[in-house]
């Protein structure tokens, strides 16, 4: 294709985003890949490295701030699930800077309830619930499906935000419409968790 009788070059850069930069696709697909593989090694991590804490031997003295763990614990739950669902009102009104914001409060904050999680798991012992409470089903059924789904959307959500920062747009809202739901049951779950299981720590 020629104008004025100078040759035109097909622009290879020919994905343009709202900030104003334009991105090689197959950069962009490099980049999809790698952070795949990075969230790929970080789901897997994170249980593995769980499960060890759960197995090694706790020490006889726990440390007073450790005892606040699950407590704060839920508290962080608790403020994740009110902003997931303002975050959702918000994109839903098309306030796409207040949804950005508040999902990146969110997922700050869920940050610091896994660095809590982990600290609790390393030091604290296990409480569990009594075995003659009838309400002893209720609680190993909503614990049970609050770990397994906390796993299951670690992924999900790791991949919706990187697919929002990203501005893949599509991509970002046909999984958002899945975590948001598996999210917000894992953090109120949470929640319910520590408020039925509280009242039996011996520490």
């Amino acid at each position: 294709m020629k104008a004025c009788g100078f040759p035109i070059r097909q622009n290879r850069y020919d994905k343009t985003h709202g900030s104003g930069i334009i991105e090689n696709p197959t950069f962009v697909a490099m980049n999809d890949k790698l952070v795949s593989r990075i969230i790929i090694g970080v789901t897997i991590a994170i249980p593995v490295a769980v499960t060890t804490l759960h197995f090694l031997p706790k020490p006889d003295h726990v440390p007073d701030i450790i005892k606040h763990c699950p407590l704060l614990n839920a508290i962080l739950n608790g403020t994740c699930t009110v902003l997931l669902i303002c975050s959702y009102i918000a994109i839903r009104n098309k306030k796409v800077a207040l949804h950005k914001k508040l999902n990146v409060t969110a997922f700050t904050l869920s940050a610091l309830f896994l660095l809590s999680y982990v600290a609790y798991h390393s030091f604290g012992k296990e409480t569990l619930f009594p075995q003659d409470n009838p309400l002893r089903p209720v609680y190993l059924f909503i614990l049970s499906s609050h770990i397994i789904l906390a796993a299951v959307v670690l992924p999900m959500v790791l991949l919706s935000f990187y697919r929002g920062l990203t501005n893949q747009i599509v991509k970002h809202r046909n999984l958002a419409r899945w975590t948001l739901p598996i999210w917000l049951y894992v953090t109120t779950t949470g929640v319910v968790v520590y408020l039925m299981i509280s009242p039996y720590y011996n520490f």
